[in-house]
């Protein structure tokens, strides 16, 4: 696979929603959960001051609430925040108008939950004529069903890649990384995995 275009590249964000999982669900992994969003929240600031453009869907935000603050904080003016009715967003005409007015073939995914929304959402912008990578340390399901999805969009010929891979797709040239690095010192080092 030929590395990651920054100019050809939106980010769609799906579902990172907290109330997703809320406190009586006994199969969440809270502390994996916990890492994923801030690993998503990275990832979304890094495209912000790259200037990659971010979209991002919520299924049933009157039930789930509204995406993980630390994501939500970094969308720039005005947000392009969509709900979504189907669990993919190729069943939603607005979300899938949306990537299409920014005219760009690839499409980078992070979210819930790996095997059903992002996975079905990973399959139809594959349809849809989309390059699609999924950064699997971006996204959440509870214990196997999170295996279950990768495996599936894998089979598919969905690229998965991580979000340091991401990052050094993005700026694949050791003199831009250390400008990077310069300019963003507080996304140098994320905390979870090193660059």
């Amino acid at each position: 696979m030929k590395l990651l275009d920054i100019q050809d590249t939106v980010l769609l964000v799906i579902d990172m929603q907290p109330g997703f999982y809320p406190p009586g669900r006994r199969d969440v992994d809270r502390s994996a959960l916990n890492v994923v969003f801030e690993n998503a929240a990275w990832v979304v600031e890094v495209a912000r001051r790259l200037g990659i453009p971010v979209v991002v869907a919520e299924e049933d935000p009157e039930k789930n609430g509204p995406t993980h603050h630390a994501i939500a904080e970094s969308l720039v003016e005005p947000r392009k925040i969509y709900p979504k009715t189907s669990f993919g967003v190729a069943g939603d005409l607005r979300i899938m108008e949306a990537l299409d007015s920014i005219d760009r073939s690839t499409t980078v995914l992070v979210g819930t939950e790996t095997d059903i929304c992002v996975c079905h959402s990973a399959l139809g912008l594959q349809e849809a004529g989309k390059r699609v990578v999924v950064v699997h340390d971006c996204v959440y399901s509870p214990k196997a069903a999170h295996d279950n999805g990768l495996q599936r969009m894998q089979a598919a010929g969905v690229e998965l890649m991580s979000a340091k891979q991401l990052l050094y797709d993005w700026l694949p040239t050791l003199g831009q990384i250390r400008e990077f690095r310069k300019e963003q010192p507080q996304l140098s080092y994320p905390a979870h995995f090193s660059l």
